[in-house]
């Protein structure tokens, strides 16, 4: 971690990299560091709670657990002597009770799924169901379908603590319906179809704990809680919560523990948890919190549990001591990528592929190739490789500026315009790489299984569709940057910018479009190329058994088995996770961070870094220019040292069968007719491509 400080005689700010900091016993502990225990020690918030003794005495790693809620229901009010003192009896002591629950001491169970033995379930609640029951203090009402609550149906239960009424279809209560119910102080209306909230503790002035969680409410008024100023939990998780009026929380003064947790909500105000001094745990997973900053959680001085959607949220909330997530297995507090081995590969794939590619584009020129079509394809390949290896080079470069503090810059970063041009490159790259595979091997693929019948592209044709592939691979990448409204932070879902994988897409449209494009275009194409490959192989080894030179056969084939299981294992071992982890994420199958943040530093890049050699550096006519160099310069060696020159008898003519072999093949259709010419034309130019 860096701790930056500002003498006050002095505008210049001072920062230093260390894990701990040594204070005196008197000194506090600066904002984002916490004491370890009795210590003179401060670790930084992102050391505490994160499984490792970092302060030596283990305080830094005790009370991580969020106590909040249920022990200190339990502590207040049932941990109390008068509770303790008397025996829970086995018998009921209630006296008359419904026929349909159960009555241990003075408690009632009118749950189903407890009492197997009941046959039918309760679909309303009689205003006289619980009459006279002055002493019950437990009441479960779970799991039956009750829609409808009668004003006064509780009137008489006084000394009711706990009502259960989780689990059922419950649409509409109003704040008559609890009526009588001085003493309750557990409320749980989970999973109910509640859809609005109106004072709803105002017969319920000792009601401590208020559960709506799974619910189908939508906004929060003023008056929605005006009565609930002994509240010290409220849960309103899973609901459909747009809109939080400013002064919702402004009497729950008491209130320790508030979870509103994936809502829709639009925006949180500045304020809204001003009023809330006590609370000691907020819970805001799920929600985008477009304006966030700071002051919304300052005054929040007793905070020690906090819930984001983003782990880069927990820099606006440096004092409090335990912040979750506190990683999204691409980045951490401290580093935009979180492990070592990603940082060091991150160097070695870029340098490989920007490189490999930038080779390729210069050695071409010293191929003397008949088939300037096939190199302009080749080298178009190359260049969007080539941006593949520029996205990962500025995904280290500013893991490196942000090395030691990325969280205090982790959100700014991802709404960056830097982190989407560069997403957006990693994009094209990837589809434009993409079409351009598919349509070479769809040439190779018509040269081979049609020889006779395939015309050879011409000059203008080809430019036409390596244009349009990068046009429509422009479209692709930069459409979420134009249309902002459908799509919002598109490439901003992680620290890395690549929309491959988010739990929580930023909107529909967004979510549809990846779906499309990997799910949709890249299956499409890598089916289209292994299915082709395995048309060649197919004719080739068909054409190449009907040859009389049986052990030249054999060899060929073999040549040609290599090659065609390197193309496609390499086009496997990139997209066949890709998609997987598309389909799984589809499936609502939770998929670790850590996961997408391999498969973009190591697979996604694959065909990029592997396609130059594949493609170029492995094939016979750049072998042949290699060793022709390496003659030409044997050659002149004896002339610089007197020598008489010995002239090198290789002889080298490239052979790039998508074009000129296949012209070979339409000018010979007059002159060959017979199925062994055909055929031994198919199965000797391949090899030579191939190899």
């Amino acid at each position: 971690p860096i701790l930056c400080f500002i003498p006050s005689n002095s505008n210049m700010k001072f920062c230093v990299q260390m894990t701990a900091l040594i204070v005196s016993e008197k000194a506090a502990c600066p904002l984002g560091y916490f004491p370890c225990g009795n210590l003179t020690v401060c670790l930084p918030q992102l050391l505490h709670c994160n499984g490792i003794d970092d302060c030596g005495n283990q305080a830094d790693e005790e009370n991580c657990g969020d106590n909040n809620g249920w022990p200190h229901l339990f502590d207040k009010y049932f941990g109390m002597p008068s509770h303790n003192a008397r025996t829970k009896s086995k018998i009921c002591l209630l006296g008359v009770f419904p026929d349909l629950c159960q009555c241990l001491d003075l408690e009632l169970d009118c749950d189903v799924q407890n009492n197997p033995s009941f046959f039918s379930t309760f679909y309303n609640v009689s205003p006289d169901a619980f009459r006279g029951l002055y002493n019950l203090t437990r009441l479960y009402l779970s799991n039956n379908k009750i829609s409808v609550l009668m004003p006064g149906v509780f009137r008489d239960l006084h000394k009711l603590e706990w009502l259960i009424l989780e689990n059922n279809n419950i649409h509409q209560i109003s704040s008559m319906t609890f009526s009588g119910l001085n003493s309750l102080v557990l409320l749980v209306l989970l999973n109910n179809s509640l859809t609005k909230l109106d004072d709803i503790c105002r017969e319920m002035p000792r009601l401590n704990w208020l559960d709506l969680e799974g619910n189908l409410i939508e906004t929060i008024g003023n008056v929605s809680f005006c009565s609930c100023n002994m509240l010290t939990v409220l849960v309103l998780q899973r609901n459909r919560i747009g809109h939080i009026h400013e002064q919702a929380f402004s009497v729950l003064q008491k209130l320790g523990e508030l979870n509103i947790s994936y809502n829709p909500i639009v925006e949180l105000q500045v304020d809204h948890f001003d009023k809330l001094h006590k609370l000691k745990s907020l819970s805001i997973e799920g929600i985008e919190i477009g304006n966030i900053q700071r002051r919304m959680f300052e005054p929040l001085k007793y905070l020690t549990h906090i819930y984001f959607k983003k782990f880069q949220y927990c820099g606006y909330a440096p004092h409090v001591r335990s912040c979750k997530p506190n990683t999204d297995g691409i980045s951490s507090f401290e580093d935009l990528l979180a492990n070592i081995v990603l940082r060091v590969f991150v160097w070695v794939v870029s340098a490989t592929t920007c490189f490999g590619n930038i080779f390729v584009i210069c050695m071409r020129s010293y191929i003397r190739s008949e088939n300037k079509l096939h190199a302009m394809c080749i080298i178009s390949l190359c260049c969007a490789d080539g941006l593949m290896g520029v996205y990962l080079f500025m995904i280290g470069a500013y893991d490196l500026k942000f090395r030691g503090e990325y969280n205090r810059h982790a959100q700014a970063w991802m709404d960056s315009s830097q982190c989407q041009v560069i997403g957006s490159l990693a994009m094209l790259s990837t589809e434009v790489s993409v079409l351009l595979l598919t349509y070479l091997t769809l040439e190779k693929c018509i040269c081979i299984v049609y020889p006779f019948q395939y015309l050879t592209p011409g000059w203008r044709r080809t430019v036409t569709i390596l244009f349009g592939i990068w046009v429509f691979g422009f479209i692709v990448a930069f459409l979420p940057l134009v249309c902002k409204g459908l799509f919002r932070n598109f490439y901003g879902t992680n620290g890395v910018c690549f929309p491959l994988h988010s739990e929580q897409p930023e909107t529909v449209w967004a979510h549809v479009y990846s779906i499309v494009i990997f799910l949709g275009l890249n299956l499409v194409a890598f089916l289209i190329i292994v299915l082709s490959y395995a048309s060649m192989f197919y004719n080739i080894q068909r054409t190449g058994t009907q040859t009389t030179k049986y052990s030249n056969h054999i060899k060929k084939e073999v040549t040609i088995a290599k090659r065609f299981f390197s193309i496609v294992i390499t086009d496997s071992l990139c997209w066949i996770p890709i998609f997987v982890l598309k389909i799984l994420s589809l499936l609502q199958v939770e998929i670790p961070g850590t996961i997408c943040s391999w498969v973009v530093i190591f697979i996604l890049p694959i065909n990029s870094a592997l396609n130059p050699i594949l493609y170029t550096l492995t094939t016979r006519p750049f072998k042949e220019t290699i060793l022709q160099v390496w003659a030409n310069y044997r050659q002149r060696r004896p002339l610089l040292s007197g020598h008489p020159a010995q002239h090198p008898s290789l002889t080298w003519q490239e052979m790039w069968p998508v074009q000129e072999n296949c012209h070979m093949g339409t000018s010979r259709t007059t002159q060959v007719s017979t199925t062994y010419k055909r055929t031994q034309f198919s199965a000797s130019f391949v090899p030579t491509f191939l190899g």
